[in-house]
């Protein structure tokens, strides 16, 4: 088991967080309890900002918020100098609520709907990150109506298989995303983009798949990259003067991950887009990155109040917890693996093999398998280490079961981020026949 950022066992035997004792966090927020501990995510933010960087060369990161939003996260990465990537209206309208500056987000999204299109013309954002063809026309056909112009990226699809779950590959042939840049008529696309009253093409974006654990995936996709600017440049005449990388820096779960160095990743990556980019006798574009889950992940904790046990006739022992996959639907979703620790009894030895179920009338509702744990007695404090990745953001009513509160800490205090969900929130959009 490994712990991150702040974390440590305090004198009362408990699990510390940002200098806050996570079982008085229960006592005075409630659970479950998202916690997330801002240092971890400075640190991390600093850490791609230092690393991913050359002189010479122009690079940005950009925090993909889908792994954790809100209006505090915007806040933070804002002050730490990252630009924002969105995926939908709600996730720019959150960052444009949170005054997050527009110049520096950039927005995704295989199917954009016109409404979204509209927001992010009006709030004049970066770059939105044209899908497909279809979309490219809508957005010529938006900007004339709004009198308005836009810079964008095309998103391309550089058929590499990262060695990843098959619902987070993103790169494939066969995938939703992008455009190949295989396809044939490569320069009638970009002719499109060149031909536009309204749309200036900057040019492409690429990501290859999540929680990816071999630095060779990213070499290769900078590989393949910069072969197609080159082909793009030599049989098209289009300079690229933008290349997004995308992310998918794999993170620790289990004992099963074995994360890459990522310091070292990011400068060898910028040293091979150095080496690369004078071999073909290209000039090096702007560079951009995408880290979410490797910014937030191992930052949050999420802590249950244990609400008994039971030893099946099948000699299964479970754990049950007054939450589950309502806020947090990876292990049922990906199979996804995580360790735990019993927040109150850090001090005392694992001597029980455990699996943690959630509350959810689904037989599938676990949160981890086979566990060593202490033993666990109702009241306890059960805390499931690194869930700062997708699991607020996929978090559900399912079984009308509120969303937990989401407090952030430093230094010793506990700041409210999110407000714990009631029933009268459940029912706010119930109307009756």
């Amino acid at each position: 088991m490994r712990f991150f950022g702040t974390m440590k066992m305090n004198n009362n035997g408990n699990l510390q967080i940002g200098g806050c004792d996570s079982v008085k966090l229960t006592k005075e927020f409630g659970t479950p309890l998202y916690v997330v501990d801002e240092d971890l995510i400075r640190g991390n933010c600093r850490t791609f900002k230092n690393n991913f960087a050359m002189e010479g060369i122009d690079t940005e990161v950009i925090y993909a918020s889908k792994a954790f939003l809100n209006l505090a996260i915007c806040k933070l990465i804002s002050e730490e100098g990252l630009s924002l990537d969105v995926v939908s209206g709600g996730e720019l309208y959150t960052a444009l609520r949170a005054e997050f500056p527009a110049q520096k987000i950039y927005m995704h999204g295989n199917n954009k709907t016109r409404d979204e299109l509209i927001m992010a013309i009006e709030a004049g954002i970066g770059r939105i990150v044209v899908d497909n063809r279809q979309e490219l026309e809508l957005l010529e056909y938006l900007c004339e109506e709004l009198d308005k112009k836009i810079d964008v990226l095309l998103r391309v699809n550089p058929g590499i298989d990262a060695h990843t779950h098959e619902y987070i590959q993103t790169s494939k042939n066969d995938s939703k995303f992008g455009e190949s840049i295989f396809c044939e008529d490569i320069c009638s696309l970009l002719s499109k983009f060149k031909n536009s009253r309204r749309v200036t093409l900057k040019g492409f974006h690429c990501h290859i798949g999540s929680q990816i654990f071999e630095e060779q995936s990213f070499y290769q996709g900078i590989s393949v990259m910069l072969q197609f600017l080159d082909r793009v440049r030599v049989e098209c005449g289009f300079i690229t003067e933008e290349l997004n990388l995308g992310g998918g820096f794999g993170v620790y779960y289990s004992k099963e991950d074995t994360p890459i160095n990522l310091e070292k990743c990011l400068k060898d990556m910028i040293l091979l887009i150095k080496e690369k980019t004078m071999h073909i006798g290209l000039n090096v574009p702007k560079i951009m990155i995408e880290p979410g889950r490797a910014i937030i992940a191992n930052a949050g904790t999420t802590l249950y109040e244990v609400g008994g046990t039971k030893l099946t006739y099948g000699g299964k022992h479970f754990i049950f917890v007054d939450g589950g996959m309502t806020d947090n639907p990876r292990t049922a979703l990906y199979g996804a693996k995580y360790e735990a620790v019993i927040a109150n009894k850090m001090n005392l030895e694992n001597i029980e093999t455990y699996t943690i179920a959630g509350k959810c009338c689904e037989s599938g509702d676990v949160l981890v398998k086979d566990i060593e744990l202490p033993e666990v007695e109702r009241k306890d404090i059960l805390a499931v280490l690194s869930t700062g990745a997708y699991n607020y953001s996929m978090a559900s009513n399912y079984n009308r079961i509120p969303r937990p509160a989401v407090v952030f800490v430093k230094d010793g205090n506990a700041k409210l981020t999110v407000k714990r969900e009631t029933y009268e929130d459940i029912l706010r959009n119930d109307l009756l026949i």
